[in-house]
């Protein structure tokens, strides 16, 4: 990891990234709780691992997503997308509010579309994204 990546990743942690995996964690033990809906707390636990963590690393398209992700891609924006959306955007308020936050805020709003549609993407390093596939 590249150590201006880690600095980012310390701060953001810091600022808004604890909170905003906390809300995808409770997202997730609610969806456990749903037998049916386990695949929706997995990929609740996937973003919450990218929400800590978020530079240096980006989300891909699934090579094998079909119809059932896009399917539950809808269910899931109805249910928690839109909260997870909304506490994106009110956490992005704040941070750019000032001059040190406003990359935070601008990598806030980029969480916005994996939250909304969690189901046919991948997390992978930025490197292996735009270079390994």
């Amino acid at each position: 990891m590249k150590p201006i990546n880690l600095v980012l990743n310390l701060l953001w942690l810091i600022f808004c990234g604890i909170w905003m995996a906390i809300a995808y964690t409770v997202a997730a033990l609610i969806c456990f709780v749903l037998i049916v809906t386990i695949p929706f707390g997995i990929a609740s636990l996937r973003i919450a691992g990218f929400v800590l963590w978020p530079f240096g690393r980006t989300t891909v398209p699934k090579q094998d997503a079909g119809p059932a992700s896009c399917i539950g891609n809808v269910i899931w924006i109805v249910f928690a997308g839109w909260w997870l959306a909304i506490g994106h955007l009110i956490t992005s308020i704040p941070l750019f509010l000032s001059i040190i936050g406003i990359p935070f805020g601008w990598a806030n709003l980029k969480l916005i579309p994996i939250s909304l549609t969690p189901l046919g993407v991948e997390v992978v390093s930025t490197d292996e994204a735009f270079g390994g596939r």
